[in-house]
């Protein structure tokens, strides 16, 4: 039995559905969508219906999933960006929860009451080499006018062919985006994009606001003060503002930075609860009834705002001058690195502020205090050692430099430095 639809209940059962075979979310590639969906057909051939509609550019297939027998269709795709992967996997644990739960009051009403259309993956070529643009170069989240990408092709021609009553744009942003001026984590953003550029409001995007308020409600209690809105501008070219303009209002779902190492679980929860609130809001007509003040409400994204982490107060040496004191801010997002022919998910870090970080939150804080700020030498360092200083050239710090510094100590005998505190963003 399904428990009553609060937020922890939700988050509980995460725990129950959630995909514990899975690759971390950088190596999430087309094969693996593949195996997934096949998964699907014959686990529930009933329930799940699977078609190819399109190809991308590289003559990879993407695929729709159908699921439901509502009246009203909602349409939901992921990746479009093929370094954004968040929400592919998510979308993956919705359908296990609808496929697990499907004989219960709550999941069977919601299938009674909605058709669910999914692209899991709408640019696998993206995906394959963890950039945001397809094989053509092209960012498809600007091509919804030109269409010039089969991926956009395919995406327009499914909206028409389907005419869903609402769309959700699924996904990954900037981990540098933190909440307003707070200094916390933009964990999940939300936007009801304009249809024009005077960003009014039509039946469609008042829709739109108030499922992203049935959001915003959902995820507060788990994560309060880390979600953020989107800036509502209009842009021409976007696919999400074109939809309004084609009769599909859309929720923009952005996944953002996480304030801990183990970042993938927790924003993967996020998402479920997001998407199952939002999904069930829609099934029982509550989603008309949410306030819209708590949409116009939710503090906007700082896009850059936020770092990884800050070190305050240390002595460095910059490439013109030193020593000084400055804070030191570096900034950290997931990336993809290639190691003997393997690709392996790892967590880049790089110097991205320098100076007066007063204005910037962190995830993290280092107290850098009577300490001295210097890369990292190569060879087997660990904190505690007992080193030498290092030549002048070696301990320049600057923007833009790879993560991987020591912080020192000076200590008897002069000349003397302890490494109180190794930082490196290079590898997870």
């Amino acid at each position: 039995m399904i428990p009553t639809s609060t937020s922890a209940m939700l988050s509980a059962l995460w725990d129950e559905v959630r995909l514990r075979e899975r690759p971390p979310l950088p190596l999430v590639r087309h094969a693996q969508v593949m195996a997934w969906l096949e998964r699907l057909r014959e686990s529930a051939p009933d329930l799940f219906l699977v078609e190819e509609v399109g190809r991308s550019v590289e003559d990879r297939a993407i695929q729709h999933v159908r699921v439901g027998h509502g009246p009203r269709h909602v349409l939901l795709w992921s990746q479009m960006h093929g370094d954004e992967p968040t929400a592919t996997t998510a979308l993956f644990e919705l359908f296990e929860y609808l496929r697990r739960y499907r004989q219960e009051p709550r999941v069977d009403g919601l299938l009674s009451a909605l058709t669910l259309h999914a692209v899991p993956m709408l640019n696998p070529d993206g995906a394959e080499r963890f950039q945001r643009v397809n094989a053509q170069g092209i960012d498809i989240n600007r091509d919804a006018l030109m269409l010039q990408t089969p991926e956009g092709r395919t995406l327009k021609a499914l909206r028409d062919r389907l005419q869903p009553s609402l769309g959700f744009n699924l996904h990954n942003q900037d981990w540098r985006t933190a909440v307003g001026k707070s200094g916390k984590p933009a964990s999940i953003s939300l936007l009801a994009p304009a249809f024009d550029e005077a960003r009014g409001d039509n039946p469609g995007r008042l829709l739109a606001k108030k499922v992203c308020a049935v959001i915003r409600d959902a995820l507060e209690p788990l994560v309060p003060g880390q979600i953020g809105r989107y800036s509502d501008a209009f842009e021409v070219r976007a696919f999400g503002d074109n939809m309004g303009r084609w009769g599909t209002p859309s929720v923009l779902i952005e996944t953002g930075p996480w304030p801990e190492v183990e970042s993938e679980g927790p924003l993967l929860r996020l998402n479920f609860v997001a998407l199952v609130s939002a999904l069930e809001a829609l099934a029982s007509g509550r989603a008309e009834q949410a306030d819209l003040e708590r949409y116009d409400s939710i503090p906007l994204n700082d896009s850059k705002g936020l770092l990884r982490l800050i070190v305050k107060g240390a002595q460095v040496f910059g490439e013109a001058g030193g020593p000084f004191l400055a804070d030191v801010g570096v900034a950290a997002s997931p990336s993809v690195r290639t190691v003997q022919g393997i690709p392996r998910a790892v967590v880049v870090g790089a110097i991205a502020e320098l100076g007066d970080l007063r204005v910037f939150g962190a995830s993290e804080t280092v107290d850098g205090q009577g300490l001295t700020l210097v890369p990292l030498p190569s060879g087997d360092v660990k904190e505690g050692d007992l080193v030498p200083l290092p030549a002048r050239r070696a301990c320049e710090v600057g923007v833009g430099q790879i993560a991987r510094l020591m912080l020192l100590r000076p200590v008897e005998p002069a000349g003397t430095w302890r490494v109180e505190r190794i930082i490196r963003f290079d590898h997870l």
